[in-house]
């Protein structure tokens, strides 16, 4: 039987280093290709659906007016909308000529109520997380498969760091060879989409990183298991106020809309005389309100209605909630729902450095700093698809014609300081555990499968 030589010619170390870091690059693409490939056009898609027609209502337009009503009447008039409904959060307007929002839940099932601040008229009735944004997004989040679809995205987006290092170790300038780096050189065929593949990808690649690193941090396991469980913010900063046997994530619905930093840190929990002086009267909702604009929560923000005995009215601004287009300004306000006393007073400030970068980064990711944000996430997104359509161009060119074989770069007979590539790929899976199971996944499939079955082998390489 014929077997065949997957190895690459003799060389010199450089090249043999060249010859590895291709082969790399082209497995890892292989699997991570389709999956940025989605990333990037539901993530470009949710930019502008959210740009223009905002998320669960929060464009809806009313006729500006001398004197609006009071949340509380507003509210019942939401309640009112959904039978057996009640009531979980008030989104108050951005600016005077916006509608109200209220989630009045019924049936285990969230319902967003559009009210005319003015007239306390109801607007209209939807499913929350119903829209186009949302459809885009979760299938950004998971593929619509769950937990399923998170790992494998995680996987992706891992592995998606590794065709960075390796793409930039192949197009790094050599000889002095700069310009060629970084602008394209205009030729015929294959060439020409070589240097246009270069030169995109190593403009993009930092922020191609910064994307993958704070996507990664709302993922499964490196962002849940390993990141988040060590930037929490410190419960101890509550001022010895009672604590919930709830963390901040059971506020979430569907989708994360706590602040990261805040995820995994107990709600403080109501029915003492803990805390700072807040509401001097019945601490209802119109109360809650005023001492909202009073301590400084101008425009839009969240007021989530306590559900239980020991549960807080909670007063929320967050850029990830398109609440302000500052996540500098980001702030929580638990308020003791007996009392009026607050509980605490969380800000921008009192995050630990990870909690403050992925306050900054996500905002960046999600582009809700103003249509600069929006402008420039596009331009990330497609030169995503543009180096995803790019390497199945080459790859294409390169491979052998009716030939039947996936084509993969030849693998160097003696590879030079294997003890240190052997290292860099123990680091990344020590960093990024779900990209060390899939090239150990690799490697036990090419030394316990494709060494017995040579036909898969040849088709495979």
């Amino acid at each position: 039987m014929t077997t065949l030589d997957t190895n690459a010619p003799e060389a010199t170390g450089a090249n043999k280093l060249y010859f590895a870091a291709w082969r790399w690059h082209f497995y890892a693409g292989l699997f991570a290709i389709p999956f940025l490939s989605i990333l990037a056009i539901t993530g470009m898609s949710m930019l502008w659906i959210a740009w223009i027609d905002g998320r669960d209502g929060e464009h809806t337009p009313v006729i500006a007016q001398e004197t609006t009503m009071a949340v509380s009447v507003q509210a019942e008039a939401a309640v009112a909308a959904v039978p057996d409904g009640t009531l979980k959060t008030y989104v108050a307007p951005r600016s005077a000529d916006v509608a109200a929002l209220f989630r009045v839940d019924a049936d285990g099932d969230a319902i967003m109520v559009a009210v005319d601040p003015y007239t306390a008229q109801v607007i209209e009735t939807f499913p929350r997380r119903s829209g186009w944004y949302d459809f885009f997004d979760n299938i950004h989040s998971d593929l619509m498969l769950g937990v399923t679809g998170d790992r494998l995205l995680e996987t992706a987006a891992s592995l998606a760091l590794v065709l960075i290092a390796t793409g930039l170790y192949m197009w790094w300038p050599r000889g002095g060879a700069w310009r060629r780096a970084f602008v394209p050189t205009v030729s015929a065929g294959r060439n020409l989409w070589k240097s246009l593949h270069g030169v995109v990808g190593i403009w993009v690649s930092l922020f191609l990183v910064f994307f993958l690193i704070s996507g990664l941090s709302w993922a499964g396991i490196w962002g849940e298991k390993m990141v988040q469980a060590w930037s929490q913010f410190p419960a101890e900063k509550w001022d010895n106020v009672p604590l919930s046997d709830d963390i901040h994530a059971s506020m979430n619905h569907d989708r994360r809309e706590v602040p990261w930093a805040l995820e995994q840190t107990p709600l403080p929990a109501s029915g003492s005389d803990a805390g700072q002086p807040g509401v001097n009267t019945s601490p209802a909702v119109d109360n809650i309100d005023a001492l909202a604009r009073k301590i400084g929560f101008d425009g839009r923000y969240q007021l989530a209605v306590p559900t239980s005995d020991t549960a807080v009215w909670t007063i929320n601004r967050d850029s990830m909630n398109t609440d302000s287009t500052d996540p500098m300004s980001d702030r929580t306000v638990h308020v003791d729902q007996f009392t009026g006393n607050i509980l605490a007073d969380v800000r921008y400030a009192d995050y630990s450095w990870f909690g403050k970068a992925m306050a900054v980064g996500i905002a960046l990711h999600m582009g809700t700093l103003g249509l600069w944000s929006v402008l420039a996430n596009t331009a990330v997104c497609l030169s995503v698809l543009f180096l995803c359509a790019s390497s199945v161009v080459l790859w294409w060119k390169r491979r052998p014609a009716g030939s039947g074989r996936l084509a993969a770069p030849p693998f160097p007979r003696e590879m030079p300081l294997w003890q240190g590539a052997a290292l860099v790929g123990l680091a990344v899976s020590m960093a990024f555990p779900m990209a060390g199971l899939a090239l150990l996944s690799v490697l036990a499939l090419d030394m316990l499968i494709l060494t017995r079955l040579p036909r898969l082998r040849r088709a495979l390489t």
